[in-house]
């Protein structure tokens, strides 16, 4: 079966655009081939900064014929009506339609329609120039003269050329004719821009990757990944350093290079004294380079790993030469940067009363900072204030909730205060990335606490479900302050999640909860600090999600959290309990009674029927229901106070001596006695079975 080959080659795509672009390439071709009646077998995308490619393999030759029958007009009808059915279906006679006998509504005619099949070359020529023009850039341009025209083409840069040949492996390719814009498909690619310019003749994909490769032009981007990643470690091992790892990055600069060239530069050792993180943003983000450590440890060496797109004759010491000297002038920029972030502002006397409102000390750097925050009035959100004013709501917050954290309060209080002071600094403003890493070396080169330091880098975390969560208590309490903060103000303004749309990133806020109460066994109910039944079933949301993920069966999950259920960390704890319990036999089987005793208790209570809740001893006359009765008391008791001092597996274990009464209870007795006194006593068993079990989850909400 024929294959296909398609490039569209430009000027330019940035790297942040590649994958997408190519995903979209292969998503529209291939649906539009099948729409149109093709099949293929497979097919695979790839992308460089300059081309977006597409291997469609096994695709028919062509699209099948399609028949269809088309129901016309009695036989008697009309002549009107006749005519109409014929213009319809394409015939010029009565004569070729068929006539089919409806016992109940008679003869009548029909049209046999055969649409015969196209060449798959048809159909590609006539659905790749509507691709091409509407593909859905984030950013395009128009370009040349033509770009005057009305409905001209736009691209993300120009669109150079397009390479499109059709056909089997055993014969000559053809290329499949279409021109978009003046742009007419055709066999010819090129390679690198500079070290093989000229044109190049391809028949079909395997050939074509060959030819690219000679040209300096690795196709596929994972291998590209792989080149510069072994490259760079290679290199980095052969001085005796090791490369610090970015997957980002690799991304990033293998969307940037076609034939990539892997070098090592260096800068001065005087700029180590900048901090780490600072040194790593700078070089990344302005060069695009990694750096580089030795074995072992965790401060950078002044090497760095740049990749280049050229095969230099000099063997890369001029490019070496002139990203050291971009390197050198960024990195004196950013030591600028730091050392202004320990050094006075200019303005203090305009800061005392900001100092005054949150207990600052103007004699240090981070706390003039602190208070240049508050009294610039910075906006936090329009409608829940300024950062000034949050940073004291987080801070009554954070005081009620050290109470629960254990957490001292006094570093508390300075925690939060000094939270947010990072994003008046300049290293902050710019590298937004760093907040709270700065922060916390900022709080202890003026020597606070190390727990205050920790505290105001670690009060973001955790940023997703893969970040670390806070250890110290101080971090942690002011983590949750700050989440459960963000998380009040917006329920308070109605703005929630909708959907897909999250703009304040509002359930990765509730999932850091949920991993701070859970990981760190805290107990905190919730709702009398938010204050919001709807808000604490947000919570109950993402921890549904969040047990989920953790493996926990979502009906177990159910039948343990109720409405009001706002210690989450209870919840988790008997899911955990549950899950064990009914992995058992004892408690298949107990389970198993219960929901009949359940469903039975469910029926009457339909019809009408008024269940007593207690039992009257003096009724019961079988032995069965007098050993019910008997082991249900003490199991009851025993449940509840396992369940008071928060050992939920004891209490399931308490409840699983029932599990011999209760399946003895259901052989031995008939629940709907002839004496109306004596049924109406079983009942208040059957619900005697239900409270006991509800002291611990709601059993007929499991499956099973």
């Amino acid at each position: 079966m024929p294959d296909l080959l398609l490039e569209l080659r430009s000027e330019e795509i940035p790297a942040r655009m590649q994958r997408k672009a190519a995903g979209d390439l292969k998503k529209f071709v291939t649906d539009a081939l099948v729409e149109a009646g093709l099949t293929y077998e497979g097919a695979r995308e790839y992308w460089t900064p300059r081309r977006l490619t597409l291997d469609i393999r096994g695709l028919n030759a062509r699209s099948a014929d399609i028949r269809e029958e088309r129901r016309g007009p009695r036989t008697d009808a009309n002549e009107k009506a006749i005519e109409g059915f014929l213009r319809g279906a394409g015939l010029s006679s009565i004569g070729e339609a068929h006539v089919h006998n409806d016992p109940k509504k008679g003869d009548f005619y029909v049209a046999h329609i055969v649409k015969a099949g196209r060449p798959a070359e048809e159909i590609i020529a006539g659905v790749l120039p509507g691709i091409v023009r509407d593909f859905p850039w984030p950013k395009s341009m128009r370009w040349g003269a033509a770009s005057a025209r009305p409905g001209a083409l736009r691209w993300i840069r120009p669109l150079q050329s397009i390479l499109c040949t059709f056909g089997g492996e055993t014969e000559e390719t053809r290329v499949v004719p279409f021109e978009v814009d003046g742009i007419v498909a055709g066999n010819v690619t090129y390679g690198h821009r500079f070290h093989a310019p000229d044109a190049i003749v391809v028949r079909r994909f395997d050939d074509y990757v060959a030819q690219l490769e000679k040209a300096k032009v690795v196709l596929d981007a994972e291998r590209r990944k792989q080149i510069i990643a072994a490259d760079a470690a290679n290199l980095a091992f052969a001085g005796g350093l090791e490369l610090v790892e970015d997957e980002g990055l690799l991304d990033e600069v293998s969307g940037l290079v076609e034939w990539p060239q892997v070098l090592m530069g260096t800068f001065d050792a005087d700029f180590l004294a900048i901090p780490s993180e600072i040194i790593r943003l700078t070089i990344k983000t302005n060069q695009k380079c990694f750096v580089t450590r030795k074995p072992g440890e965790e401060t950078l060496s002044n090497h760095f790993v740049l990749v280049s797109n050229i095969e230099a004759k000099d063997g890369g010491r001029e490019i070496v030469r002139g990203n050291g000297k971009v390197v050198r002038a960024r990195l004196s920029d950013a030591r600028h940067f730091w050392l202004r972030d320990q050094g006075d502002l200019p303005d203090l006397e305009t800061l005392k009363a900001s100092a005054e409102k949150f207990g600052l000390d103007l004699a240090r750097p981070l706390d003039q900072r602190m208070a240049k925050l508050d009294a610039l009035d910075v906006t936090f959100h329009a409608k829940l204030g300024t950062q000034g004013e949050r940073v004291a709501r987080i801070r009554t917050l954070a005081a009620e909730l050290a109470k629960a954290t254990g957490a001292d309060a006094a570093r508390v209080d300075r925690a939060v205060v000094l939270s947010k002071a990072d994003l008046r600094t300049e290293a902050v403003g710019e590298f937004p990335e760093l907040q709270g890493v700065m922060g916390r070396k900022y709080a202890l080169l003026q020597g606070e606490d190390p727990a205050v330091a920790e505290a105001i880098e670690d009060h973001y975390k955790p940023q997703g479900p893969s970040d670390r969560v806070p250890s110290g208590k101080v971090a942690l309490t002011v983590a949750l302050a700050d989440k459960l903060d963000t998380l009040s103000g917006f329920w308070r303004i109605d703005e929630k999640p909708t959907g897909s749309k999250d703009p304040y990133a509002l359930r990765r806020a509730a999932l850091g909860v949920i991993r701070i109460l859970l990981e760190r066994n805290i107990h905190l109910p919730l709702l009398p600090v938010v204050q919001d039944p709807d808000l604490l079933s947000f919570f109950h949301d993402r921890l549904k999600v969040y047990l989920r993920d953790m493996g926990a069966r979502h009906d177990l999950i159910d039948a343990v959290l109720t409405a009001a259920a706002d210690d989450l960390l209870l919840v988790a704890r008997r899911v955990e309990a549950l899950t064990a319990f009914i992995s058992s036999e004892e408690g298949q089987n107990l389970l198993a009674g219960t929901k009949r005793a359940a469903n039975i208790l469910a029926a009457e209570e339909k019809k009408g029927t008024v269940v007593e809740t207690a039992v009257a001893p003096e009724l019961l006359h079988l032995d069965a229901e007098k050993a019910l009765h008997a082991a249900l008391v003490p199991a009851a008791e025993a449940a509840a106070a396992a369940v008071a001092r928060e050992d939920f597996r004891a209490a399931m274990t308490a409840l699983s001596a029932l599990r011999d009464p209760v399946d003895r209870f259901f052989t031995d007795v008939l629940v709907n006695d002839e004496d109306p006194a004596i049924r109406a006593n079983r009942l208040a068993l059957l619900s005697a079975i239900r409270a006991a079990t509800e002291t611990v989850a709601d059993f007929s909400k499991i499956s099973g």
